[in-house]
């Protein structure tokens, strides 16, 4: 017979979805204060505006996630971006690669693979 067995884990910090959602809304409320003097120190062409609909699209992206280790694991990462933000250990290129994406799409077709020296 074959039996389930669950391995209980520990939570990294919050203990349910409501203390990790207060913590994922403090997260956002920091990075949202510090946008001005984002775009004065990194001296990048968005405005304010770009910028808060760049910050909230990173949080829509993962609002389907419910496993309370994986918010936290996410919050951690985010608060570890804004301290490098912060203390201007990312530079100018870090933050504007937020919007322009680095990776070029693979060619399908014939011609595409052709000219970019694919088989």
């Amino acid at each position: 017979m074959c039996e389930v067995g669950y391995k209980v884990v520990r939570p990294l910090m919050s203990k349910d979805c409501k203390e990790a959602r207060r913590r994922a809304i403090g997260l956002y409320r920091a990075f949202y204060r510090y946008i001005p003097y984002i775009i004065k120190y990194f001296d990048i062409e968005k405005n304010e505006q770009d910028c808060r609909w760049k910050l909230r699209e990173y949080f829509y992206r993962n609002a389907c996630i419910t496993d309370v280790r994986i918010i936290d694991l996410l919050v951690i990462k985010g608060y570890i971006e804004l301290k490098e933000i912060t203390s201007s250990w990312q530079q100018k290129s870090h933050v504007i690669r937020h919007w322009n994406p680095t990776i070029e799409p693979k060619r399908y077709d014939f011609i595409g693979k052709f000219m970019a020296g694919m088989d």
